[in-house]
Formats: structure tokens, C-alpha cells, sequence
């Protein structure tokens, strides 16, 4: 359990992320300053400036969380599972802690990043980090050198279902984002020969 201190820093951090996607999805992205996001949190532009690069950042701290997490999850899988099994068991958890619907946040910054390319690229730097951090996991469970060729294909690989799940399901949200994950990630499963 964290302590105090820590509690409220991450109260502060999400804060932040709310206000900043609150305000993107009424006013638009160009719209909104970092001076309008911390006041709208509460807190100075110092404040925000102690937790987040830019507004990008604080809008895109939902899907770090949730990135970090999915991680967490696979990494803490049995060693005896494959790294492929390992991530759709991963995957499972998060739905299963998400639940049914993923929250409706998570759409709008889906929407947000599609229509602003200064967050596709920042969401594409988050992505570099968890990919370099998964080609590590990958390559601990399989026992194999992390600058081998298999880790690194397989964490791009998984990296690239989740986006591309995730664009096809904000195209369509009546299904199941869990079941395009599957879905997508079965597809990459599969030979291309």
C-alpha cells in the first residue's frame, strides 16, 4: 500500500489527466494551455509542470497507467506459459478488471490521438518505452538474448494488435474491445506465408 505522500501525488497526477482530457474533448486540443488544465485541477502551472511534460502527457496518462499494468500482468504470468499465451492471459486480467466496457475516457482519447498528430507521436514515444520493457519480459521468460530478433518482432507485434484493436473498435463501439484484442492478435498469430 503506498504511503500517503504517494497517494496524493497520484491523486494530483490523475487530476491532471482528467482535467486535460475534459477540456481537449469540450474545447479541442489547440484550444487548451497547460495554465487552463492546472486551474482547472486545482493546482499551479509549476504543479503541472512537477508531473507532466506537456498537455499530451497529462492526456495520455490513462493509457501509461493502463500500459505499465498490462505488463505488470504479463510479467507476472506463470513461466511455463508462452510469451503469446502469457499476453492473451494478460489481456484477460485487464478486461476482467476493467470490465465489460472499457470506460467511455478511453474512446474519447482513442478519437483525440487519431485526429492530433502531436499525441499520435507522444502515444508512439509511450509505446517505444512499454515495447523496450516487453522485448525484456519476452526475452527473461523465453531464456534468449533481449537484442534477439523473436522478442523483439513478438513485443511490436503485441504493441501493434492493441493499437490497431483499439482503432477498430472506436470505428465500432458495439463489440467488445477484449474480443478484437483476441481477434487481432490471433490474426497476427498466424503465418503470413
Amino acid at each position: 500500500m503506498p504511503g500517503l505522500r504517494e497517494r496524493k501525488k497520484e491523486a494530483t497526477r490523475q487530476a491532471l489527466h482528467e482535467a486535460a482530457l475534459r477540456l481537449s474533448i469540450e474545447h479541442g486540443l489547440d484550444n487548451v494551455t497547460v495554465e487552463a488544465i492546472a486551474d482547472a485541477a486545482g493546482v499551479s502551472r509549476r504543479t503541472f509542470s512537477n508531473y507532466f511534460a506537456g498537455k499530451e502527457d497529462a492526456i495520455l496518462y490513462g493509457d501509461e497507467r493502463r500500459m505499465s499494468e498490462l505488463l505488470d500482468h504479463f510479467a507476472a504470468r506463470p513461466p511455463t506459459e508462452s510469451p503469446w499465451a502469457a499476453l492473451h492471459a494478460a489481456v484477460d486480467v485487464m478486461h476482467e478488471r476493467i470490465g465489460r466496457r472499457p470506460d467511455p475516457e478511453w474512446a474519447a482519447r482513442a478519437r483525440l490521438v487519431k485526429k492530433h498528430p502531436s499525441l499520435a507521436a507522444r502515444q508512439m514515444a509511450h509505446y517505444s518505452t512499454m515495447e523496450q520493457r516487453l522485448t525484456r519480459l519476452i526475452a527473461q521468460r523465453e531464456e534468449i538474448p533481449a537484442s534477439s530478433p523473436r522478442p523483439r518482432v513478438m513485443a511490436a507485434a503485441f504493441l501493434a494488435s492493441l493499437r490497431i484493436a483499439t482503432i477498430m473498435w472506436t470505428e465500432n463501439p458495439s463489440h467488445s474491445l477484449h474480443e478484437i484484442v483476441h481477434e487481432v492478435m490471433d490474426e497476427y498469430a498466424r503465418p503470413f506465408r
